[in-house]
């Protein structure tokens, strides 16, 4: 009797699968959107510099023609609205073998301590890279601190 008695091995059905080619699998069939296709160029960043009379800032914004990119100022906030398009084709002879075309909208908005002089205020593209001169507005104190009692 004891001798057909066999050994239970909760992990058994386990040891016929490929763990890794498995969960590699996995990876194959979901498909790759936004930044990971490289379809998505990376958020504006910003460099923000202040003196006495104007607030100035630095975007990155490579790869951008000027025509593209749209600077709107109301009071205090700054609005940068750029238009990113790219085509690409890949030919064998006259066949076209792969052809792609991306369009996309980046907008990056932020808020500053003083109201803009926007009559006064500057924008300059060159290199990948807007320059912005936002000169402070006359008799604006800006952010009133409250005294605590």
């Amino acid at each position: 009797m004891a001798s057909n008695l066999t050994r239970f091995n909760p992990f058994g059905d386990l040891a016929s699968v490929d763990t890794w080619r498995d969960f590699e699998d996995i990876f194959r069939r979901v498909p790759v959107v936004g930044s990971l296709a490289g379809n998505t160029p990376p958020s504006i960043r910003l460099d923000v510099k202040e003196t006495e009379e104007a607030y100035q800032v630095s975007a990155e914004i490579p790869g951008i023609n000027k025509e593209d990119v749209h600077v709107s100022v109301d009071g205090n906030v700054v609005s940068i609205r750029v238009e990113s398009r790219r085509a690409q084709e890949e030919k064998d002879g006259d066949t076209v073998l792969r052809s792609e075309r991306y369009y996309g909208v980046q907008t990056r908005r932020f808020s500053l301590a003083q109201d803009i002089d926007d009559a006064q205020a500057s924008a300059k593209c060159e290199n990948g890279v807007l320059e912005l001169v936002l000169p402070k507005k006359k008799g604006g104190a800006g952010a009133k601190k409250l005294e605590i009692r």
